[in-house]
């Protein structure tokens, strides 16, 4: 902190002309070092050095006041963001992005340097920049209201309560009077109602200085124009070709006869096993390949197999069970896989132990599962009456609910309109409450304005004792300031001595020569202490050991495979003889039913309840007293109110039909499983659900 006071005593003890260039240029290079600083790829130390030797930067005091600066913005990029976040979502809309490290730089210097740099300093750095943006982020930034809110309870997320009210808030509500002077002065000068001051200086007047004409030169004697010699001509031989280039012409000709002649010779005389021409059979093989080839990639060509021969008769349904097993015992040749007869096979043997499983209890002394199934049969058929009579009281119960609502509708229509006459008369005697709670607010708050009035007064005395107190407090710290300064010198100093001395101590260490040569034996170890260390010659012999143990494993893997493949191909064998049984034994049972199928016919489905019955006379009941009170509320309607009703009984019917819908859609579906699982067996199971349907 010491630091930086003292270097902006010394930056800103220039005369008054300067004053606002170097104002403007250290705020400059704030910004520029933020926006050229990259947080994943560069150290602080290392990019402010940086970019202090690019911009040749050397004075110490402008050194101290941007390091401090930077490190303290990249320090406290924190609670920057809270302000700049929240000023880009509310006021700062049509501001850029990119200028968002010049506002990072000026939140910096109001909430922790404002009590070094003063007011004025302050205020030179701020006129420096364009006044709009100032006005508009200072103006955001430093209401008390936005302060005291939403900014201190962002700061509160990364720092203490203590912290924040004490090093932060309080200098800033210490500063606003003058802070409030700063920002209408800035809003007059937008506004054009303050225009800036003039200085006027006075003109310096030019006066030609007090010196000796020289005299005049005199004009040098011109030198005579030296001749040149004449130069000799090129000889003749220059643009004629070498006589080694046409030698080396030659022998390449040379060369490539001779080739030519033993590449001939070559040809001519060639080896019996090196025959380049095909054989007869090879010659075969390939043009087998090229049409096998090319029948594949004929895709005009028609691939659908013709229909079987028992299916082109006239009608499959004119079919008897003898034509049937004439017709299923023609075995049909189909290509199966390996794992198709396995398959099958397997299915076939499990078929085959359940049978003798079966059998086998039977000798045991178990029942036959006939009587089992017949009563199965009887309590389906119950279950299904008995789910068709609950599918019909539903829907009866529907349309009672339906006639029901209807008469609830119209009671609710006449609860609405005496509602609505108790609302007006709530809302009148609302209207003069409020009215007469407007009137008192308006007395106090007139009586508010003029207390703040007199207080405002009072502020301007309490500014003046603060000035005193703060300019001995800066004499105090300007003293403390210049002995850290010769401390951190000397300091620096002994640095830079303790790093010359390492430098010339590793330039030594390089300096030393290095053997880097080494040599190797085959039979001696690298010398690790390694339990299975071996040289490189044992590794050889270990290598050979198991490329010969790798070549016996193969020969006995081979053979193992061929027995397997063996065994596998009789499995096979013994697998297609039992799936043909099976197949034939198949055909036979489809045939008997078909047979058994024609005999039998469905059975009739009667439902006989007491509570359908009385659910339709009570059905009926409600439908009759509806028509009679429908056609007494004719009666006794008005010509006037007639539109009105029809209205509201169009609305109505509209709300029932699309109710009505849905009901249709839900009884569609539950018909719908019915029909799948066991409804297609009886006709008057069909009926019903075609009666639901229609419903």
């Amino acid at each position: 902190m010491s630091l930086f006071v003292c270097a902006c005593n010394i930056i800103f003890s220039s005369t008054p002309g300067d004053m606002t260039q170097n104002h403007k240029q250290l705020f400059v290079h704030c910004v520029q070092v933020l926006n050229t600083y990259n947080v994943d790829t560069q150290s602080v130390e290392e990019h402010v050095n940086r970019y202090l030797k690019e911009n040749g930067i050397f004075d110490e005091s402008d050194q101290t006041f941007i390091v401090e600066v930077f490190s303290e913005c990249v320090r406290y990029s924190n609670l920057m963001e809270v302000v700049l976040n929240g000023f880009y979502n509310k006021d700062g809309k049509t501001t850029l992005r990119s200028e968002q490290n010049l506002y990072h730089v000026i939140c910096y210097l109001a909430t922790f340097r404002l009590d070094e740099l003063g007011m004025a300093h302050f205020r030179k750095f701020v006129s420096s920049q364009d006044i709009n943006k100032m006005y508009r982020f200072l103006s955001f930034f430093l209401n008390e209201r936005n302060l005291l809110t939403w900014i201190k309870d962002g700061w509160e997320k990364y720092y203490e309560h203590v912290f924040v009210q004490t090093s932060l808030l309080s200098p800033l509500q210490r500063w606003m009077p003058e802070i409030d002077d700063m920002l209408s002065m800035m809003k007059s000068t937008i506004d054009n109602r303050l225009k800036p001051k003039s200085r006027a200086g006075s003109v310096t007047e030019t006066r030609p200085f007090n010196i000796t004409q020289p005299r005049p030169r005199s004009i040098p004697v011109p030198e005579p124009i030296p001749k040149l010699k004449k130069h000799k001509p090129a000889p003749v031989t220059l643009y004629d070709k070498p006589v080694e280039l046409e030698m080396i012409q030659r022998t390449k000709e040379a060369n490539r006869r001779r080739a030519e002649e033993r590449l001939m010779e070559a040809s001519r005389l060639q080896y019996a096993c090196a025959n380049p021409n095909k054989s007869q059979k090879t010659k075969e093989i390939i043009s087998n390949i090229i049409y096998e080839e090319e029948s594949k990639i004929d895709f005009e060509k028609h691939k659908a197999n013709p229909t079987p021969a028992f299916l082109s008769t006239p009608e499959i349904s004119d079919m008897t069970p003898t034509k049937w097993r004439a017709i299923l015992s023609r075995e049909v040749p189909v290509k199966m896989n390996t794992a198709q007869i396995l398959r099958e096979g397997k299915l076939y043997q499990q078929r085959e132990e359940e049978i003798i499983k079966k059998l086998e209890n039977l000798e045991a002394g178990a029942k036959d599962a006939s009587d089992f199934l017949k009563w199965q049969s009887e309590m389906r058929q119950k279950d299904l009456e008995g789910k068709l009579a609950d599918i019909e009281r539903r829907r009866l119960e529907g349309k009672l609910s339906h006639e029901e609502a209807i008469f609830a509708r119209q009671n609710l229509i006449k609860d609405n309109k005496q509602k609505v006459q108790e609302m007006k008369e709530e809302t009148q005697q609302m209207m003069q409450e409020f009215l007469e709670k407007k009137f008192k607010e308006e007395k106090e708050m007139r009586n508010l304005v003029e207390e703040t009035m007199q207080g405002h007064k009072n502020t301007k005395e309490a500014t003046k004792k603060l000035k005193d107190y703060k300019r001995k407090i800066v004499q105090e710290v300007n003293e403390e300031s210049k002995e850290l300064m010769k401390q951190a010198l000397e300091e620096a100093e002994l640095e830079m001595r303790r790093k010359m001395e390492l430098i010339h101590q590793i330039k030594a260490m390089e300096a030393v020569p290095i053997i880097r040569q080494k040599l190797v034996d085959l039979s001696e170890s690298a010398g690790h202490g390694l339990l299975s260390e071996m040289s490189i010659a044992e590794l050889r012999e270990r290598v050979s050991l198991c490329k010969a143990a790798e070549k016996e494993s193969e020969e006995t893997r081979r053979d193992d495979i061929l027995q397997n493949k063996e065994a596998k191909d009789q499995l096979l064998l013994n697998t297609l003889e039992t799936i043909s049984k099976h197949r034939l034994e198949q055909t036979r049972a489809a045939a008997t039913r078909l047979e058994t199928k024609k005999k039998s016919e469905p059975k009739k489905i009667e439902l006989k309840d007491e509570k359908l019955t009385e659910l339709q006379k009570r059905l009926e009941e409600r439908k009759a007293q509806r028509m009679k009170e429908r056609q007494s509320a004719k009666l006794g309607t008005k010509r006037s109110s007639a539109d009105n009703r029809t209205r509201s009984l169009i609305n109505q019917k509209k709300a029932l039909e699309e109710n009505r819908w849905r009901e249709l859609e839900l009884t569609q579906e539950r018909a719908a499983k019915l029909m799948d699982g066991s409804l297609g067996k009886s006709k008057s199971a069909s009926r019903l659900a075609s009666n639901l349907v229609m419903t």
